[in-house]
């Protein structure tokens, strides 16, 4: 009996780039239905159930550590309910190309959390010079100058402070997760179970305190919204299902395959299938100066991550920061 065919990792390789790439286009379309809350609250939810079947069927098991669990709780903000939020409501204001486009700020946060929180790794000047030309491409896109034509400030702010939540979190799993033994899937499911409680909670009080108003049940429509519901709702299970758990399984493998050196050039992809989605799906079109910001912006995000810079050890299955 023959072993079935396994899947190329360069075909996870790119449904990744796909799959998150994508996911600011089906955020755009959750908004014509949903609260930017609603739909991090949804997307996590699926997403932890999506993994914990995974792990689960692989014979996996969640960690048993308390420490663990103390710093997921810390971890769990930065890496999902944080930025899982803070994009949608960017998205509110900003267009999803564009919001693909912050998050490609997360490498050169992380050398900032860096210096910051782990001053004993010396960061060439290379590095440096790379994240204050990070910094001026983000200055390029918002076209301070401009009276006309540039992007919503508040509502880019807000995507860059999504992508930044990034590297602030994978600042804290290197320094208080990098012994921890947490392979495969088991740390996926760990951060996931725990952003599903923080968000489910959040999203009841959200609710609660602005009844009688028109803020909406968790589970009913936003005020204003626009169409039918079947797209904002195949929107966001999408997200929940394929973007939040299918991906990390994808991820998982296509580290284990190559390692996480070639794995994480997926990051670099990203902003461009966000871009790509946005132009041809909904339209969307980005101004010179946005796309000479964008190029800068990626640019440095790359050299910031050029092997070569000092590591920290992870956890096995993690992605880097």
């Amino acid at each position: 009996m023959t072993d079935p065919p396994r899947v190329p990792w360069q075909v996870k390789f790119a449904s990744l780039a796909l799959i998150w790439g994508a996911s600011f286009l089906l955020m755009k379309l959750g908004l014509r239905w949903f609260a930017p809350l609603q739909i991090a609250t949804f997307r996590i939810v699926l997403g932890a159930l999506t993994v914990l079947a995974l792990l689960r069927l692989t014979g996996g098991r969640l960690p048993r550590s308390r420490t663990v669990w103390a710093h997921l709780l810390v971890v769990a903000v930065f890496l999902c309910s944080l930025p899982f939020t803070l994009f949608p409501l960017g998205e509110e204001r900003v267009s999803s190309a564009l919001a693909g486009i912050g998050n490609a700020v997360t490498p050169i946060a992380t050398v900032l959390a860096t210096m910051a929180v782990l001053p004993a790794e010396r960061l060439p000047a290379a590095r440096l010079a790379a994240v204050a030309a990070g910094f001026l491409g983000v200055v390029v896109i918002a076209q301070p100058w401009a009276s006309a034509g540039q992007p919503d400030a508040v509502g880019f702010g807000v995507t860059l402070l999504a992508g930044a939540s990034y590297g602030i979190g994978w600042t804290w799993v290197r320094r208080h997760l990098a012994a921890a033994d947490l392979a495969g899937l088991q740390f996926p499911a760990a951060l996931l179970t725990v952003a599903a409680g923080q968000m489910a909670l959040l999203l009841v009080g959200w609710w609660l305190l602005g009844r009688g108003g028109e803020r909406p049940a968790p589970w009913s429509a936003a005020p204003g919204a626009s169409g039918g519901a079947e797209a904002p709702l195949l929107a966001v299970l999408a997200l929940g299902v394929l973007g939040t758990g299918v991906a990390y399984l994808f991820q998982y493998d296509v580290f284990r395959a190559v390692g996480q050196q070639v794995g994480s050039l997926v990051t670099y992809l990203i902003p461009v299938v966000s871009v790509a989605l946005g132009y041809v799906v909904l339209g969307e079109r980005l101004g010179p100066w946005q796309l000479v910001g964008a190029a800068v912006v990626l640019a440095a995000a790359v050299a910031v991550s050029r092997p070569g810079r000092v590591r920290a050890r992870t956890p096995s299955g993690m992605p880097p920061s």
